[in-house]
């Protein structure tokens, strides 16, 4: 039987109160976690499951589409606040990140499919996608997904610049066409939004596109009176697009929810270990400067949570 020792193992030195905390918790203990974790970060490293572990890497799907939540940088290389979240989060873990570049709607059925481990991409965490809802409200089937929230986000109005058609609200579209990305949040809303229209007696035309560079576009061209797409990205558009003089934010964000890290129902040792992972990140200051140097400070999460999203 392997031999116990009271010694302290060679670690970076403590400040006087949490090694007096620590000194006591091993008194108590009989020094019985001596060879165990002893800091938080070493608690999330060693909550990675044996399969990441063994591989040393967190393969993650993204659509990296959505600027600056993520995007394509000038090299090439996956960029933006979930990226940078991403990789902070992995040495956390002691695990190097793969981006697996996917179709926003394709994220969650390829993640389902084992085609990468979570999928990360400024998802909205919603009883739908964590229930696989379908637009009726019922079950279609498909296995859902849990959570881990990082991040509350909102939906933003994003109308050309000086807001010709005066919209504010979601009755304002009624009699007009908007754009989105398919499969959003942002697509659920106005969806539901076209039924209100038509009780007042307004068509209200949806144009769906596979990014929201696309639906932008759209707006930016005349075709739509607006785009509807998350704060960060509504405002990231409306302040460097063509110098800021192409779009701008319209009427009060709404429907506030997380952003969750999506993660396959049979895998709660890898929820687990990230909700570690991130609690860490946000307790050593590093994911607040990863969020205010991207100026999306107002979403910072508390702590991370498992599906927290109503």
């Amino acid at each position: 039987m392997r031999q116990l020792s009271c010694m302290p193992s060679h670690r970076r030195a403590l400040p006087a109160a949490a090694a007096l905390t620590t000194a006591s918790a091993l008194l108590l203990t009989a020094c019985g976690g001596s060879d165990g974790p002893t800091s938080s970060a070493d608690k999330a490293r060693a909550a990675v499951p044996t399969a990441q572990r063994a591989a040393g890497v967190l393969r993650i799907g993204t659509d990296p589409n959505y600027p600056p939540m993520e995007f394509h940088g000038t090299d090439g290389k996956p960029d933006g606040i979930d990226p940078e979240l991403a990789n902070a989060l992995g040495k956390v873990l002691g695990l190097r990140i793969e981006i697996v570049d996917t179709p926003f709607d394709k994220l969650i059925p390829d993640l389902n499919a084992g085609r990468f481990d979570v999928a990360m991409s400024a998802i909205s965490d919603t009883p739908e996608r964590r229930n696989a809802l379908g637009k009726d409200g019922l079950p279609t089937g498909a296995p859902g997904v849990d959570f881990v929230d990082y991040f509350i986000a909102g939906t933003s109005i994003v109308v050309q610049k000086g807001n010709p058609k005066g919209i504010q609200t979601l009755n304002d579209i009624c009699g007009h066409t908007v754009a989105v990305q398919r499969a959003t949040t942002q697509d659920e809303i106005v969806g539901r939004q076209v039924a209100a229209c038509a009780r007042q007696g307004k068509s209200l035309q949806v144009h769906r596109f596979d990014d929201d560079a696309q639906a932008l576009a759209e707006v930016a061209a005349g075709n739509a009176v607006a785009d509807f797409n998350d704060l960060p990205v509504a405002a990231y558009a409306a302040r460097t697009t063509d110098n800021g003089n192409r779009f701008e934010v319209t009427g009060a964000r709404s429907q506030s929810s997380p952003y969750g890290i999506a993660v396959n129902k049979s895998d709660t040792e890898l929820r687990d270990a990230l909700v570690k992972g991130l609690d860490q990140l946000m307790h050593s200051g590093e994911y607040d400067l990863i969020l205010a140097k991207w100026n999306v400070s107002a979403g910072a999460a508390q702590a991370a949570a498992v599906n927290g999203g109503l």
